[in-house]
This record gives C-alpha cells, structure tokens and sequence, in this order.
C-alpha cells in the first residue's frame, strides 16, 4: 500500500468514527433510529432523521461551503430532505450548519404552535 492509499484509509476510517459517534448521539442520547449509510447503496453519511440528508465532517479546518454545496447536491440527487452539515473538531461539540431558508422553514413551523402561548424568547433577555 502506498502513502497516498494509506492516507485514504486513514481518512476514510476516521470519517466512519465520526459517523459512528454522530448516530451514536443521535440514538442513545436523543432516541432517534439511525444508523450509518450505505456509501455504495448512495446513502446519506447518517440516514433516520425523516426529510434530513446529513452530510457529516470532522475535520479540523472545514471549509462549509464546500461541505454545505456537497450536502445539496446529494440532497437533491437522492431526494432524501434537507441538505444538513453536521461538523465538529476535536475536543469540541457537533454543530449543525443547514441554509436560512431551510431553518426557517423548520423553525417557523415550530413557532406557529408558539404564537398563541407565552414567546418562546420571553425572559431570555433578547425582548428588550
């Protein structure tokens, strides 16, 4: 095997590590039934969220748009839902990085149920 194979491999097994964590936090802590893709089947990096393509990353120096402009493309050759990023370095949490317009989307939905009851910001500080 040459460096360029190994480096490959190495890549690739700590791409799958991450998956693993990912779905791990995903089932265990949150309960939802995930499970890592299928590369040669075309799946999603993590597939269970319904109406989610996640397209996971773990790298030190991400560049988001690259990885954001992955995750769309695959969202729509797949058609399996939003294009979603989920991304974190060592020693530091997952984010999730997703469009505005997809997080509106989302978020408005789930405001619409809030509007009649008390704002879901009030005491927080940011209604002043």
């Amino acid at each position: 095997m040459n460096e360029k194979q190994k480096k490959g491999k190495s890549a690739r097994d700590k791409g799958a590590r991450y998956e693993l964590e990912l779905v791990h936090i995903l089932r265990d802590f949150y309960g939802y039934p995930v499970r890592r893709g299928y590369v040669f089947q075309h799946e999603s990096d993590v597939i269970g969220l319904h109406g989610v393509h996640i397209e996971c990353k773990a790298v030190e120096r991400l560049n988001i748009r690259k990885a954001y402009k992955q995750a769309v493309e695959e969202a729509l050759e797949r058609a399996d839902g939003v294009p979603v990023v989920f991304h974190h370095k060592n020693r530091e949490g997952w984010l999730v990085t997703m469009s505005l317009e997809d997080f509106m989307d989302f978020y408005g939905g789930w405001h619409d149920t809030e509007r009649d009851g008390a704002s879901a910001h009030d005491g927080d500080g940011f209604d002043q």
